[in-house]
């Protein structure tokens, strides 16, 4: 019979973080100062960033140590499974070996506690009181709060609109875990009533959410900001899933020879592919595929532009380089609200851009449909956000079927969709659409951006 679970016991769950500036073969391009456009200095994040996380950004260490109180806490769930998908494998008829990296076991039903629980702690440890986040999707708003509860900090989410409403359970966990929870584009902030007096209707984004949060940890002293995503740091908390599927492969006697894992700001996919990448980089495998995919009604990668621009709508945060269509962007409703963002992780994009990472866009219509064919054959209900890299994985095993070529396949399983389900209430009743950004809002939302960085 063949082996579909593999579990790592709990002392074998990493006790360091992999860091990928290592081992990169470039140095990874700097963040600039707006005003003066020169390279900013660690000391410049201090007002809403903990030393700990900050010295976490810039080093090139190797391996970073997970603290003790963090270990303990991530024992809540981790490690977490590595599942081959026999079934999915026979519906497909594929002599593909598929493999899927599953963080629907945490108590939030995502990877983002993997991150949440470390940047609660080091904010705690630096005597901060409170930390104001962005969700999109919610997953990272739960994921917060409750690391936050765990360790006896307040919480303030502002939570993308079109997300608020869509998925109110989420909104109902955060408030559960003690968290305050807004709409964004909110009248708590300048940047949100500036939003709302320039469209009253806005939906929201990431962008705009990231404004709000870091002008609320600006204007209080007791308060952080945090990010669930795009950071160095942030990845490089989450390089615990793909460590741990590689000592899972080894259990399984296998190897990948693709990774997928679903792209909105890099978290779940530099956390999987990024030790995978390390191996590649040292020499010590060849040939493994790694592909970010996302959405193609917000496709930062595969038609935004490769240039610096601001993480928020605002301009409130530094000059970063990575894939963008814009910081002004407002992306289109789809219910992979995660994955709704207007640019990329500036290491993502520059392995996009230094062809290590392959990018791939993938309409929604599609994803659900391989959600529904992974509902009945694996029995889980994915994230929509992972039903894109779920898609992938589909399309090579088809690949792999039609040259009658074996192959292994891993992708990440970010999140169950247990809290998801009006979306595919839509799909099943036939009312979800695709969304394909046209070229022209591409264009005018980068030309805005040529107005504000000439240089750039």
């Amino acid at each position: 019979m063949t082996e579909r679970r593999f579990l790592l016991p709990d002392r074998e769950m990493p006790t360091a973080w992999y860091n990928v500036l290592a081992d990169m073969p470039s140095p990874p391009v700097p963040f600039l100062n707006p005003a003066t456009r020169e390279p900013i200095s660690p000391d410049m994040l201090t007002p809403i960033f903990p030393m700990g996380l900050i010295e976490q950004e810039v080093s090139t260490q190797r391996w970073i140590d997970i603290p003790g109180e963090v270990i303990d806490v991530l024992h809540q769930y981790r490690p977490s499974p590595l599942h081959r998908a026999v079934r999915l494998e026979r519906a497909l008829g594929t002599p593909a070996r598929i493999y899927y990296k599953y963080e629907g076991v945490s108590p939030t039903g995502s990877h983002k506690p993997n991150t949440a629980i470390p940047q609660a702690y080091y904010n705690k440890q630096a005597g901060v009181k409170r930390i104001s986040t962005e969700t999109g999707a919610g997953q990272w708003g739960c994921a917060l709060s409750l690391a936050c509860q765990w360790f006896g900090l307040e919480c303030t989410v502002y939570m993308v609109k079109v997300s608020y409403f869509q998925k109110p359970y989420r909104r109902t966990l955060m408030r559960m875990w003690g968290s305050e929870v807004l709409p964004s584009p909110s009248d708590r902030t300048q940047s949100g009533r500036d939003a709302l007096a320039k469209d009253p209707d806005s939906l929201g984004s990431l962008g705009m959410a990231v404004s709000e949060a870091v002008e609320d940890a600006f204007q209080h002293a007791d308060t952080n900001y945090s990010l669930g995503s795009f950071l160095n740091h942030v990845l490089m908390h989450q390089t615990v899933i793909g460590l741990e599927a590689q000592q899972q492969f080894k259990m399984a006697g296998d190897y990948p020879d693709v990774v997928i894992g679903c792209c909105g700001g890099g978290s779940n996919f530099g956390g999987l592919t990024f030790p995978f990448l390390g191996e590649k980089f040292r020499g010590e495998k060849q040939g493994i595929r790694i592909l970010g995919v996302e959405p193609a009604a917000c496709p930062s990668m595969t038609k935004g532009a490769y240039r610096y621009d601001f993480i928020d709508v605002a301009k409130l945060t530094p000059l970063v380089k990575m894939h963008t269509l814009g910081h002004t962007f407002m992306p289109p409703g789809i219910h992979a609200g995660g994955l709704r963002y207007h640019g990329m992780s500036p290491l993502v994009s520059q392995f996009v851009e230094e062809g290590h990472v392959q990018p791939v866009a993938v309409p929604q219509v599609a994803c659900f449909q391989a959600a529904e064919l992974f509902a009945k054959t694996e029995g889980i209900i994915v994230a929509p956000e992972s039903s894109h890299a779920l898609r992938v994985a589909v399309d090579e095993a088809l690949k792999a079927k039609a040259e009658n070529r074996e192959t292994a396949i891993l992708f990440g399983l970010s999140g169950h969709g247990f809290l998801d389900l009006g979306a595919y209430e839509s799909y099943l009743d036939g009312s979800l659409v695709d969304y394909e950004l046209p070229d022209e809002q591409i264009k005018a939302t980068l030309a805005e951006l040529d107005g504000d960085l000439s240089f750039a």
